[in-house]
C-alpha cells in the first residue's frame, strides 16, 4: 500500500553560502567612508566564511550543547571547570582569526575600530554567545595596558589571533580570554553596594600592583572558564571599590579560590557560561588607584556598551535577512509573500530600521576612532551621549524587530530549527547586560549635564543637517527644552530623552549617507506627531510609496542572493 500522504512544496530553502559583508551595501559604504577600506579584503573573505552551511551548523550546535560545570574531578579534587561543545571553540577561532579581541589596539591606525565594528557585526549575525568573552577581553586591553608590569606578559597572549581552550597557567598558553566579575546579589547594577572584601597578603605593601586575597561572592560571573577575571572589591579599611585582576591560576601554578557555584540557565545566550561564584582568599592583583574602581570599570563599560549596540544591530541585519529571504520563497493566497503590499510595507518597515541601525552603529564606532587622537567636541558628545542612548534604545528596538521578523516566518519561525527562535531569545540580552535602560538614560542625562561642550556640538552639528525639517526641527526643539527642565522633569522624561537623540542621529545619518527618500520615510514614522513613537508597529510606512518600498527591500538584501 502507498503510504505517501504528500509531497513537500512551498518550503523555504535554507539560507546557506551567501557572503554576509558583499550583500551589505550599508555596511561596505560605512567601512570606506570611515577610513576602514584596509580591512575590506579581510570583511570580504570573512562574510564569506561565516555564511557557508558548516559555519551556521556550529552556531546551531553550540546553542543546543550548553556548558556543563564539573565542581571536582572523579577524586574529589576541586575542578571548578566548565565544559563547552567543541562548536563554541570553533566560533572562538574565527573570532580570534580576525583579531576581534583586540584589533585597535594589536594593529592601531586610521578606521582601525570602525573595522573591529565591522567585523564583529558580521560574525553577530550568526552567533552571540561567543561574543561575551571577546567583548570582555576587548575591553579590559586599554585598562591592563596602564599596568605595564602586569600587561607586558600579557601582551602577545591578549593580542594572539588564535583562541587556546586549554585550562592551563598561562604560562602554557598561546592566548587568553578576559572576563569581568562586578554585579552580586544585593545590588545588581548598583555595584557600590558592592560587599567583597580584599585584604593585602603582605600588609607592608599595599596599594597599586600588590597582591590581595578576595573574599566574598559574585552573582553573575561571565565566562567563569577565562583566564582572568576583572573583578570589584574594597580594599581593606577603604569604603570605596577597587578593581582586582584575578586569574584563573596563581603565580605558583595551583588553581586560583574562584569557587563556581553554579552556571546561570539562562534565556537565550545559551552557548555562553555565566556563573555564580565565591571568593575564598583568592589571589587577585590590584588595578589602577584603590578606591577608583567605578571609574576604571566605567572605561570598560564605554567599550561593552557599543559591542551591544553593535550586536543588537547584527540581531536586527540577520533577522531582516532571514525575513526577507523567506518572503521571496514562500506563498501565501496566490502569490509569493514579498510581493503582496502589506507585507512589502512591513520588510520596507524593517530595512529601513536595519539601516538606520547599521549607520549608528558605525558612526559611534567611528567616534572612538578618533579618540587616538586630540579628540573633538562632535566626537566626543557621540562617544559619551550617543552610546548610552543608542545602548538603550537600539537594544530595545532589537526585541520587537525580531519578534515581528518571527512572524515573517509564521509558525516555522517559532520552532527551534529555525535561526528565528534563537535570534529572539538573544536580542533582550543586550538590553540587560552592562546597564538595563534606566541605567542607561540616566547615564545619558549625567553625560549632558558634565560634557555641556560636547552635548551643544551634537546639537548644533543636527541642526544644521535638519536643513530645514519639520520633523528634525520639533524633536531637537523638544529635546532642547526638556533638557531645561526641572531635575525631577528631566528624570522622568530620561527615556523619552535618549530615544528622541537617537532617532535625531539616526535621522540625520539616514539624511546624509541613506537611499533615497529612507530618511524621509524615517522621519515621517518616528519622529512625527512630537517626537514620540509611541504605540506604532512595523509596516506603517506611507502606503502610497510601494514602488519604493520594493527599491529599499532590494537594496537590504539583492533577490539575486535569494534564487
Amino acid at each position: 500500500m502507498d503510504w505517501t500522504t504528500h509531497e513537500v512544496t512551498n518550503q523555504v530553502p535554507p539560507l546557506v553560502d551567501y557572503n554576509l559583508f558583499e550583500t551589505d551595501v550599508v555596511l561596505s559604504g560605512a567601512v570606506e567612508r570611515d577610513g576602514a577600506g584596509w580591512h575590506r579584503d579581510a570583511l570580504y573573505a570573512m562574510g564569506a566564511r561565516l555564511g557557508r552551511a558548516d559555519v551556521q551548523v556550529l552556531a546551531e550546535l553550540a546553542n543546543r550543547h550548553t556548558p556543563e560545570l564539573f565542581t571536582h574531578d572523579s577524586r574529589g579534587r576541586r575542578l571548578d571547570a566548565v565544559e563547552l561543545h567543541p562548536s563554541w571553540h570553533a566560533l572562538l577561532d574565527l573570532l580570534r582569526a580576525h583579531g576581534l579581541q583586540a584589533l585597535p589596539f594589536s594593529d592601531p591606525g586610521e578606521g582601525a575600530m570602525s573595522a573591529r565594528a565591522a567585523g564583529y557585526f558580521l560574525h553577530a549575525q550568526i552567533e552571540s554567545g561567543t561574543l561575551c568573552p571577546t567583548t570582555m577581553t576587548f575591553a579590559s586591553i586599554p585598562v591592563l595596558q596602564r599596568e605595564t608590569s602586569l600587561f607586558e606578559p600579557l601582551r602577545d597572549k591578549l593580542f594572539a589571533r588564535e583562541h587556546d581552550p586549554r585550562d592551563l597557567p598561562l604560562s602554557e598558553k598561546r592566548s587568553m580570554l578576559v572576563g569581568m566579575g562586578m554585579t552580586e546579589k544585593q545590588g545588581g547594577s548598583d555595584v557600590r553596594t558592592n560587599q567583597t572584601r580584599a585584604f593585602p597578603i603582605e600588609p607592608a605593601y599595599t596599594g597599586r600592583g600588590a597582591a590581595y586575597r578576595l573574599v566574598g561572592h559574585k552573582w553573575f560571573f561571565s565566562v567563569p572558564q577565562a583566564d582572568a577575571h576583572l573583578v570589584l572589591a574594597r580594599a581593606d579599611g577603604d569604603t570605596g571599590l577597587s578593581c582586582f585582576y584575578v586569574p584563573r591560576f596563581t603565580p605558583d601554578g595551583r588553581r586560583n579560590t574562584v569557587r563556581v557555584q553554579r552556571l546561570k540557565d539562562k534565556l537565550g545566550n545559551r552557548s555562553n557560561a555565566s556563573s555564580e561564584v565565591e571568593f575564598e582568599d583568592a589571589w587577585g592583583v590590584l588595578i589602577g588607584e584603590e578606591g577608583r574602581g567605578i571609574p576604571t570599570i566605567i572605561e570598560m563599560a564605554n567599550y561593552t556598551r557599543l559591542d551591544c549596540v553593535i550586536g543588537s544591530a547584527a540581531l536586527m541585519r540577520a533577522a531582516l535577512v532571514q525575513a526577507v529571504h523567506h518572503a521571496r520563497h514562500r506563498s501565501a493566497f496566490g502569490r509569493m509573500l514579498a510581493e503582496q503590499p502589506l507585507m512589502q510595507n512591513v520588510l520596507a518597515d524593517l530595512a529601513l530600521e536595519s539601516e538606520a541601525a547599521t549607520l549608528l552603529m558605525m558612526r559611534l564606532a567611528h567616534a572612538y576612532d578618533a579618540s587616538a587622537e586630540p579628540i573633538s567636541q562632535l566626537d566626543r558628545g557621540w562617544q559619551r551621549i550617543v552610546t548610552p542612548a543608542a545602548k538603550f534604545w537600539v537594544c530595545k528596538r532589537a526585541l520587537e524587530f525580531t519578534g515581528e521578523a518571527m512572524e515573517v516566518w509564521g509558525g516555522n519561525g517559532y520552532v527551534e530549527e529555525s535561526p528565528m527562535a534563537r535570534f529572539y531569545r538573544e536580542a533582550p540580552v543586550n538590553s540587560i547586560w552592562e546597564g538595563s535602560g534606566n541605567v542607561m538614560c540616566l547615564d545619558v542625562l549625567r553625560a549632558i549635564e558634565r560634557e555641556p561642550d560636547a552635548a551643544r556640538a551634537l546639537l548644533d552639528d543636527w541642526r544644521d543637517a535638519a536643513a530645514g525639517d519639520r520633523g528634525l526641527l520639533d524633536a531637537l526643539a523638544y529635546v532642547t527644552r526638556v533638557l531645561g527642565a526641572s531635575a525631577a522633569e528631566r528624570e522622568g522624561s530620561a527615556r523619552r530623552i535618549a530615544q528622541t537623540i537617537v532617532l535625531i542621529a539616526q535621522s540625520v545619518l539616514l539624511r546624509r549617507h541613506g537611499a533615497g527618500a529612507s530618511a524621509d520615510a524615517f522621519i515621517a514614522t518616528r519622529l512625527a506627531d512630537g517626537a514620540g513613537y509611541c504605540g506604532r508597529v512595523y509596516g506603517t510606512l506611507p502606503a502610497s510609496e510601494t514602488a519604493w518600498h520594493a527599491q529599499l527591500i532590494e537594496r537590504a538584501w539583492p533577490s539575486h542572493v535569494s534564487v
